[in-house]
């Protein structure tokens, strides 16, 4: 928007302005960054766990009264003299603030004095003081428009996952060969929450003594003695077959060790469907989780296979809450071209999607990375279509192409990354020794909420693109 400033002969007594201002959890952050006030009084989180209860600073509330001056009334140019302040109520994320500020008196030199105000949603004052600021001398017509926007490195979406699951009975997770720090420390991590009830799999000396080593306690926490990847991942899948364990998550062994039990044509986990790894990625600045597949499973999946891929990706999505999920397939391109194969696939999964041969999502493709998730890029291409832009789901051409993606998205963007693989009769949980303590959370919360959604058609939660 343009504005134009007003110069002192141009007010007089009774001219007002005002904007209206919600308060978000990203404007207490980046406050408490710009001012070093750390007070957790203001913060939405503590110790990782968000909170309902933070207070705005009351110097964040009148630092809005200068949004006022400085762009409208007088408008740029403007410098403060003086501003005193009465704080009357609080405010909390998601109220909605009227900033207002009066035409009092004009003094000498330039100086003018204006009343300043802040009511919230129901009226009731806020604040209310007293500005005296000195008037611009010329003429500025001001793009407000040009300022560059700030991206805050914190990850909503997989708070409300976590937040998700209250109430929601542990999930008894077979966790095989949880004989490293990282492996053991998610379980039990994961465990206190309140996410899963782990049953560890794996060679109780060696589990002892890492439990030791990070002092850890596993009184109450059952553990099955078995020696060796191989024969512990046997043991895993048997447990769920038995109707012992309801997910597998992977601990410290290969995950092809783990996946040639599970897919066995005799005593696996096999399902009609062929097994993919989907990551659900919180990425700062995304108004909606992002899931990619297949980034850790299928190497060159064929059309067959990214049939199944899509399917699982787009089942995820439904139980994230996720109301017919977008899909898009990617490409280098966004033109079917027949030298590029993965082009000629992502047309058939469009295609197959509108037939009702995939379910509960809409399919586009092929799409550019670019043109899949922004509009202004979508548009630019003029390309019409209900994903290019907002797509929820990337369905990637190949292992490869997934996992750069994913990489430069945690390592680039500052993602947090959950990783779960589907098509098995239960969900199973693949962490790495890299993911963070949120993401092996997020992990096991959205086994969980998967599961949920398996044995019910229970939604818990709603994903889609959140007002922040």
């Amino acid at each position: 928007m343009i504005r134009e400033n007003r110069l002192y002969d141009e007010m007089k007594v009774g001219d007002t302005a005002s904007i209206k201002r919600v308060c978000t959890a990203n404007d207490l952050y980046i406050f408490a960054n710009a001012s070093g006030n750390l007070n957790p009084l203001h913060l939405p989180e503590q110790d990782g766990e968000p909170r309902s209860d933070a207070v705005a600073p009351a110097m964040w509330v009148g630092a809005l009264v200068s949004a006022v001056l400085g762009n409208i009334l007088p408008g740029a140019g403007t410098l403060y003299k003086t501003q005193s302040f009465r704080f009357i109520n609080r405010v909390h994320v998601g109220d909605e603030l009227n900033v207002a500020v009066t035409v009092r008196e004009k003094l000498p030199d330039g100086c003018v004095r204006l009343d300043t105000g802040i009511t919230g949603r129901g009226g009731d004052v806020v604040a209310e003081g007293v500005a005296e600021v000195l008037a611009p001398t010329r003429k500025v017509r001001l793009d407000d428009s040009s300022m560059p926007e700030l991206l805050v490195q914190r990850h909503a979406h997989f708070d409300r996952l976590l937040k998700a699951c209250e109430g929601l009975d542990p999930l008894v997770t077979a966790v095989v060969v949880p004989e490293d720090k990282s492996s053991l420390a998610g379980a039990l991590l994961a465990s206190q929450h309140g996410l899963i009830r782990p049953v560890l799999v794996g060679a109780a000396q060696a589990i002892a003594a890492v439990a030791k080593e990070i002092g850890a306690d596993l009184a109450g926490v059952e553990i099955i003695d078995v020696a060796g990847d191989d024969a512990a991942a046997a043991m895993a899948v048997g447990l769920v077959r038995a109707g012992k364990a309801q997910a597998l998550m992977k601990g410290h062994l290969h995950t092809d060790a783990l996946l040639h039990h599970v897919v066995k044509h005799d005593g696996g986990l096999r399902t009609s469907r062929r097994l993919s790894h989907v990551f659900v990625m919180d990425v700062p600045g995304l108004e909606q989780v992002l899931i990619v597949s297949d980034a850790a499973i299928n190497i060159a999946p064929d059309l067959t296979a990214k049939v199944d891929i899509t399917q699982n990706a787009i089942d995820v999505a439904l139980a994230l809450g996720i109301d017919k999920p977008k899909v898009g397939v990617l490409s280098a391109v966004e033109t079917v071209n027949p030298q590029i194969p993965s082009t000629i696939d992502a047309a058939a999964l469009a295609k197959m999607s509108d037939r009702g041969q995939i379910k509960g999502g809409v399919v586009d493709g092929p799409l550019a990375m670019d043109n899949a998730v922004d509009v202004t890029a979508a548009k630019t291409k003029g390309i019409s279509s209900l994903v290019a832009g907002h797509a929820d789901i990337l369905i990637v051409p190949n292992l490869e192409a997934g996992n750069m993606l994913a990489k430069e998205l945690v390592f680039v963007a500052q993602a947090e990354a959950a990783g779960l693989a589907l098509g098995a009769t239960v969900p199973i949980i693949l962490t790495s020794r890299a993911d963070s303590e949120k993401a092996r959370l997020a992990s096991c919360a959205i086994a969980a909420l998967y599961r949920a959604w398996q044995d019910g058609g229970e939604v818990r939660i709603h994903l889609d693109r959140a007002a922040e």
